[in-house]
């Protein structure tokens, strides 16, 4: 196959170059100025070709509570998106991946849906502490990108750790050569904060006010001073705090944020209401400009979705406080940092590159494979018209989660085809072309 004529985003360059793209058995192998040799040419004149996008934290709620999601949509919609690879977290699914019993369950369940390219995170949680930590931890890790905990968790079935409990996964995680991911949020504050705002209303701005920016500063600065002491690999998801994002800078850990904190605010989050409920909330302006700030210089190394929808119904119960938390995004996410970010010249298109890709495959020990366009590394391809502009319907996407803050939104740049280790997946004429099982298991390459 040869992708040819079009402007390739390549690593390191902040201005696409024109060059054709041969794929031999799923991979790059050559890339060059008219290359010749091959009757089967994809046409890409006109169009940017990206790197496949990776979206290294999503909830695809299966086995067990696929009213939300299950792999098959939920992978459809990341598809459209132009992800081409999609790390799934382990406290959503039943029973949450935190022993290779669980895991072999998951892959079970899940192994024939996959239509991208997909890995795993194990799971800590504090029931974990009362079994055999060590030995599920060394289980889970050859075939997991990292291991997932909370500081506050409101799911029975995945409870929090406190502080000497994440000291102890800290220590195992480093022998056994895997990050800790941490959502972080301070328990000590969230709990007496929630039950006085509760007492005062169930209003958006209420919310906010029980999870304010001081309970994720604290959670990273107690997370940081731990994992220092354990010289261990620590990883902060869904940084939706500018101060937070300041004090992993500092102490060595590595964070992420997501396309919500990036375009919505507080004031956003009363006009909107439910379908803008995140956990961490979104804050108060000018926090999402100096996330902006910290993601354009690296202090926050790339961006997920934290994919985690819900039916209609979770969303209208009629208060906040009983309002599912969590919206569809991985369909967004390539798109909304194509248009909002290189396109609207907040970021260039190196740092574009690393954001949605490249940055993450590092991370996770996939960048032998996945992360940018070269050869030796898999045909993971995203053909965008950048000239084009769409907006955001929620009804019209593949995922089960069809109330989404983006509702309206206009984008420019449109997916017009995605490719996984040189195969179709999906077309914009044609929509999904690929059948469940197309994409595989991914292990980390360290």
């Amino acid at each position: 196959m040869i992708i040819s004529n079009g402007q390739i985003a390549l690593p390191g360059q902040d201005t696409p170059l024109q060059l054709d793209i041969r794929v031999e058995k799923g991979r790059v192998v050559e890339l060059g100025a008219e290359l010749e040799g091959d009757s089967d040419i994809i046409d890409a004149r006109g169009l940017l070709v990206l790197p496949g996008a990776i979206d290294p934290h999503v909830h695809m709620n299966d086995p067990g509570y696929t009213e939300r999601e299950d792999f098959r949509t939920g992978t459809c919609a990341a598809a459209c998106g132009g992800v081409t690879t999609v790390i799934d977290m382990p406290c959503t699914s039943v029973p949450p991946v935190t022993n290779a019993a669980n895991l072999w369950r998951k892959l079970a369940a899940i192994e024939h849906q996959a239509v991208v390219d997909y890995g795993l995170f194990g799971g800590v949680s504090g029931q974990s502490l009362a079994g055999a930590l060590l030995h599920d931890m060394e289980a889970l890790a050859p075939h997991v990108l990292g291991f997932k905990t909370y500081f506050i968790s409101a799911m029975e079935s995945f409870r929090r750790l406190d502080h000497y409990g994440f000291a102890q996964v800290l220590q195992v995680a480093r022998e056994v050569g895997r990050p800790v991911l941490l959502h972080a949020e301070d328990h000590d504050y969230v709990g007496p904060a929630t039950e006085d705002a509760m007492r005062h209303g169930r209003t958006a701005e209420e919310y906010y006010r029980s999870r304010p920016e001081t309970a994720e500063v604290l959670a990273v600065l107690a997370a940081a001073r731990l994992a220092e002491e354990a010289g261990a690999d620590l990883h902060i998801v869904h940084v939706g705090t500018a101060a937070a994002a300041e004090v992993i800078a500092q102490c060595g850990a590595t964070g992420e944020t997501a396309p919500h904190y990036l375009e919505f605010s507080l004031a956003d989050f009363v006009r909107v209401g439910a379908p803008l409920k995140v956990t961490p909330p979104v804050k108060p302006s000018p926090n999402r400009e100096q996330l902006w700030e910290h993601l354009a210089r690296g202090t926050l190394a790339f961006v997920a979705s934290d994919h985690a929808p819900c039916p209609r119904e979770g969303k209208a119960t009629g208060s906040i406080w009983t309002d599912y938390s969590g919206i569809p995004g991985t369909g967004t996410l390539l798109p909304y940092m194509l248009s909002e970010g290189y396109l609207e010249g907040r970021i260039g298109l190196s740092r574009f590159l690393e954001v949605i890709s490249e940055e993450a495959a590092r991370r996770y020990g996939l960048a032998d494979r996945k992360g940018a366009i070269a050869p030796g590394k898999d045909a993971d391809l995203v053909l965008v018209d950048p000239g084009a502009t769409w907006t955001v319907h929620g009804a019209a996407s593949y995922s089960k989660g069809k109330v989404t803050p983006f509702e309206g939104r206009e984008l420019r740049g449109r997916v017009r085809k995605t490719l996984i280790r040189g195969t179709v997946v999906y077309d914009a004429d044609r929509g999904v072309m690929a059948p469940g099982g197309h994409g595989q298991l991914l292990r980390a390459a360290y």
